[in-house]
């Protein structure tokens, strides 16, 4: 097994989420998260609220996103890291399944990583973007 993937370093610990998001690797994603994990989506999303639970987070986010939208990604590109601290620079692109409208919007995210486990999450995004997408 390589460094990367048994590191608890917050930054290697977040990328290993996305990358587990992007292959759709749900069993993947919810190993990086910690059992008492808060993840909270921005109000004014589509998903707004704070789950619980690394199985909490799979089934009302990441499995919710899956079949609203086609190709639903985060994309991250610039990660700064201050002790637990990660603020991940990304972009969502997807189309949704409804409208047929697509999306490429920047995003922030804030993670909490302690002890090699996402412990908190929280979403940044331009939700009338989102929402302009699934509104005909």
């Amino acid at each position: 097994m390589s460094e990367f993937a048994t590191s608890t370093a917050p930054a290697d610990v977040v990328r290993r989420q996305y990358l587990a998001s992007a292959a759709g690797d749900l069993e993947a994603l919810r190993a990086t998260l910690a059992p008492d994990v808060e993840w909270t989506e921005m109000a004014g999303f589509p998903l707004a609220g704070t789950y619980r639970t690394p199985g909490g987070v799979t089934s009302n986010v990441m499995e919710k996103l899956g079949k609203d939208w086609d190709g639903w990604a985060a994309h991250d590109d610039t990660y700064v890291v201050d002790g637990e601290n990660v603020v991940v620079l990304a972009r969502y692109t997807a189309t949704n399944n409804a409208t047929a409208k697509a999306i490429d919007v920047r995003v922030a995210h804030h993670f909490v990583v302690r002890g090699g486990l996402i412990v908190r999450f929280e979403q940044f995004v331009d939700t009338a973007l989102v929402r302009d997408a699934m509104t005909v």
